[in-house]
């Protein structure tokens, strides 16, 4: 390690680059990233990464959970050498920045993952974290290391407030995962004030009953810094750095008041402090050549490392190894052997499910899961492949929160295409999450069971009424709801091509498998004309099991001379996104058109004439008894049609 005054200069140099971002700004956290920047400085010297490639698979990933510290982020990665500029540090929190609010994937280079409701960066980090000791179970040797990096994850007293965090650390403590290290921010600070106000837990004691290595420093000494950052290589559990620190560091007036946590400092404040440090107080953005210097030699450095790395993997991979790595770059969905539903056979599309995912991770071996502790009511069990983190089952336990996390980091790792399930009226516990898959992108998928009233028995607390006009309101997250198991196998297809998470709602009582696929599109476009009659007076569109219930409806109208179409949209998220002729083509818009929803049906309205939907919460009772008390018979959807079409039929 450098001599005590670089280190600081560095330091000094992140907390002033930090704060001149706010400042000019005029928005955002200074006082996070002047508390870490010492932290920062040091583990700097630790962190092994590629500024010139952020995509090397074999890099340390450094996770920051409180992603309002922002300013460090970037003041960070710019110093670092990665591609960002001077000019985005100054374009701060503006439109079409690169250097947005809180950290986006995908939008700011060397930002692993998105970051900012609190609590999920440390559940991403344990995902990674997941992700990397499975990896290295199946792709190293004794001889060769292909993966052997570790995961670092700065955090704060917010972060360990949260719920998902306890759930991710519980976790990752049962699992033993030695490659996570992650550093406490324990500055002592809300926005409120001081974090005694409300909380006041042993942390030390609390990671350590969760089966963590914790030690406590003072986060300002580099020393100590230094010495606990060599000490967490040789873990053999997690390691928790406990982290003494001081919000806003070398502020005059500020220093420590949680009044510098989301405000500028002020330009008199930043000037007084960057004289007490002795930095040079008439410029902004200043970076000391030294300073660039030795904060550039990452990008040298993480150049050889990768290079070695390669040559490493050139050299001495085996057959095996070069075989695994490669089918987990460029997995090849043409492989898949889909199963085959018979018509008029009857399965409920969560056994259909089962059987689907236990082909595709047949064909792909980087397809992994689990489940919430209801792999048995989820169909989700992947047969004889083995229980993590050897195998691809993995028992996530009653944690919903962090699963989904966890997965979306399982999924950023670059090796991986992870599923998790839970009932679906449990998706309520994972939605923050779901929701930053949606923002990123991710190829994740969510296995969702019990889908409807249906459930029956168990009554309201476990019917989900209102989940599916939520998600299908979120951009970027395709909800399939397919009406049979052949609908489920053409929703995975799609799945895997797109580039966005996707759920899959699934029923648990049986639904008839369709004897034809349709009169006019299909489900890959999300919704098709299921059934088309010469004369047609209405229309049904619906989802799930509810199109068997239109069919039947459609037959006994039939039986009064009157015909109608029949319109599936197993994803309305698709099915939107379609063109103006197409959609026309499926809904004739020269019909009535009636939808029909065993749950909230908001979303049909933009279609519809009418909706026969839920309107209340369920109750507890055999499901058939329930699909008749709430209107979802043969005989109301018969009595909802005639009366939407009216007198001309003497009704």
């Amino acid at each position: 390690m450098n001599s005590k005054k670089i280190l600081k200069k560095q330091a000094d140099t992140i907390r002033f680059l930090s704060a001149d971002m706010v400042q000019k700004a005029n928005s955002g956290h200074p006082g996070a990233p002047m508390g870490l920047a010492d932290i920062v400085t040091v583990l700097s010297y630790h962190l092994r990464h590629n500024p010139t490639n952020p995509k090397w698979l074999n890099r340390d990933r450094l996770v920051f959970s409180g992603g309002h510290a922002s300013a460090l982020i970037y003041s960070f990665l710019h110093l670092s050498g990665y591609d960002i500029a001077i000019e985005d540090l100054k374009n701060f929190r503006q439109l079409g920045s690169k250097t947005p609010g809180h950290p986006e994937y995908g939008e700011v280079v060397g930002v692993e993952v998105t970051t900012g409701p609190l609590g999920q960066g440390v559940a991403n980090a344990v995902g990674f974290a997941t992700a990397a000791k499975y990896a290295s179970n199946i792709l190293n040797t004794d001889k060769t290391k292909v993966i052997d990096h570790k995961v670092y994850c700065l955090c704060g007293d917010g972060d360990l407030e949260e719920g998902i965090s306890y759930e991710a650390c519980s976790f990752a403590g049962h699992l033993g995962l030695d490659n996570l290290v992650l550093i406490y921010d324990s500055n002592n600070i809300t926005i409120e004030g001081s974090a005694s106000l409300a909380f006041s837990e042993d942390i030390k004691n609390r990671f350590e009953a969760q089966g963590w290595k914790v030690s406590k420093i003072n986060g300002h000494d580099f020393d100590e810094i230094e010495e606990v950052l060599m000490h967490s290589k040789e873990q053999t559990k997690p390691y928790l750095i406990i982290a003494d620190t001081v919000i806003a560091k070398g502020a005059c007036k500020l220093e420590g008041s949680h009044e510098a946590h989301g405000a500028p400092l002020g330009v008199e404040e930043l000037k007084n402090a960057k004289m007490k440090a002795e930095f040079d107080c008439d410029k902004s953005f200043f970076i000391p050549d030294d300073v660039k210097d030795e904060f550039f030699k990452a990008k040298t450095a993480g150049e050889k490392a990768e290079k070695e790395w390669i040559e490493k993997l050139e050299t001495s991979l085996t057959a095996d190894q070069k075989e695994i790595l490669n089918k987990l770059l460029k997995p090849d969905f043409n492989s898949i052997k889909w199963p085959k539903f018979e018509p008029k056979s009857e399965i409920a599309t969560r056994d259909s499910n089962g059987k689907i995912i236990n082909e595709i991770a047949k064909a792909l071996i980087g397809f992994l899961g689990g489940s919430a502790d209801l792999a048995p009511s989820n169909k989700s069990e992947l047969s004889g492949m083995g229980s993590f983190p050897t195998g691809r089952n993995i028992h996530f336990g009653i944690r919903e929160h962090a699963m989904a996390a966890i997965c979306n980091a399982i999924s950023l790792y670059g090796l991986f295409l992870p599923y998790s399930a839970t009932f679906f009226i449990f998706s309520d516990y994972l939605k923050p999450s779901a929701r930053l898959a949606a923002l990123m992108r991710l190829k994740t998928f969510f296995i969702w069971t019990h889908d409807s009233i249906g459930v029956g028995e168990d009554g309201p607390t476990h019917q989900p009424i209102e989940q599916l006009t939520q998600f299908r309101a979120m951009p970027n997250f395709y909800v399939w709801h397919p009406a049979d198991a052949n609908e489920n196998v053409e929703a995975w297809k799609k799945a895997l091509n797109t580039n966005a998470p996707s759920a899959f709602v699934l029923s648990r009582q049986k639904l008839t498998v369709f004897e034809d696929t349709g009169d006019f599109g299909d489900a890959s476009c999300g919704g098709y004309l299921l059934k088309k009659t010469q004369n047609a007076k209405i229309t049904f569109i619906a989802s799930g099991s509810e199109v068997a219930l239109c069919l039947k409806a459609a037959h006994r109208l039939k039986d009064d001379g009157i015909e109608a179409n029949i319109v599936s949209v197993p994803c309305f998220d698709l099915f939107i996104e379609q063109s103006k002729e197409y959609i026309e083509k499926v809904i004739d818009k020269n019909t009535k058109v009636l939808a029909v929803e065993a749950s909230s049906g908001d979303v049909w309205w933009r279609y519809a004439d009418n909706v026969v939907c839920m309107n209340s919460f369920g109750a507890s009772a055999p499901s058939e008894k329930l699909f008749e008390k709430f209107g979802f018979s043969v005989e109301n959807v018969v009595k909802e049609a005639k009366e939407l079409l009216g007198c001309a039929y003497g009704v």
